[in-house]
Order: C-alpha cells, then structure tokens, then sequence
C-alpha cells in the first residue's frame, strides 16, 4: 500500500513538472541565455532548478520560484565563470550599472539591508508607469541586453539607456531620502 502511495505521488510530481516546464520554460531558458549566452548552459540551468524543484516541498507560486531559482544557477554558473576568467557577459554590465545605487560594506548587515532594500524597490517599482517598470525589469532581473529591449518597445537604444539611467537616478534619490544607503 505504501509503495503505490510512493508512486502516485512520484507520478503526479512529475506531470506537474512536466506542465511546469511547458508552461514557464522559455522564460526559464530565455532568462539564463541573457546571462550566460550559451543554449546549452541554460538547459541545465532549468534542468537543474526543476531538479531542486522535485527534490523540494513545492512552494506556492512555483512558476515565479522557478524562474528566481533558473536565474541564481545562472548567476552562480556565471560567478564561477567569472572567476576562472572564463567569459565576459551583459549580465555584468547590467549589474554594475546597479551598483551606482547600492553600497555592501558590511557582511553582517546584508540580510537586513537586502529585505529593507527589496521592499524600498519593489515600492518604487510599483509606482512607475508600466512600460518604464517593465524595462527596468527586463534588463535588471531578467538581464535583457539594451538593444534587445530598444527593439522590443520600438525605441532607440539610447532613449533605454535614458530610460534607465533616469530610474537608477531616481531609485538612488529614494533610498538616500528613506536613509537606506
């Protein structure tokens, strides 16, 4: 009786990651081909995010876990990458334009400073039109390189980079106002 429990259970784990994998894996291949440029390494980027899928208790909005988790392989896989200087990458580019908002002095801060810092973003996102969010979006969470979304809303590159350049200003303004950095 208990191993046909086993089974139902293993089988209906894997219908749901194979609906899963339909319904969200470009996005999750999309995603870290944006930071790693090569098709191979985003495949197992996504294979080894359902494989910590499986291998979890299935949270609530897996479709958004698995897209975060397909995105920190890729970070990871690119860290290593960096480090043996083995690459160079937009998703670099993209996170060092970022950096002009924050400063990480201290270790022990970090985790305080990364929830007191996520709310104050994710408040200054929430208040900007949505086209202007959704390029923000696009090139600092899913890594989009600036011509790839110029072509995507019909824009020029330099009005993206205007665009993004005038948000970082105004996010930078927001957290020295609420006294973040």
């Amino acid at each position: 009786m208990e191993k046909a429990k086993r089974r139902c259970v293993i089988l209906e784990k894997e219908k749901i990651l194979e609906e899963l994998s339909e319904k969200y894996g470009k996005l999750c291949r999309t995603i870290a081909k944006n930071i790693l440029h090569n098709d191979e390494d985003a495949e197992e980027c996504l294979n080894d995010a359902l494989l910590a899928l499986w291998n979890s208790d299935f949270p609530e909005n897996p479709g958004a876990w698995l897209c975060k988790t397909v995105r920190n392989i890729a970070l990871n896989r690119l860290k290593y990458r960096s480090a043996e200087k083995r690459g160079n990458g937009n998703a670099e580019i993209a996170l060092s334009e970022l950096e002009e908002c924050v400063s990480a002095e201290d270790e022990a801060k970090n985790c305080i400073d990364e929830i007191v810092f996520r709310d104050a973003l994710e408040d200054f996102l929430r208040k900007q039109p949505a086209e202007k969010r959704n390029i923000f979006i696009r090139r600092y969470w899913y890594l989009f390189s600036v011509s790839e979304i110029a072509k995507d809303y019909g824009m020029t590159e330099s009005k993206v980079k205007s665009v993004l350049f005038r948000m970082r200003n105004d996010f930078r303004k927001k957290l020295e106002k609420e006294d973040i950095v």
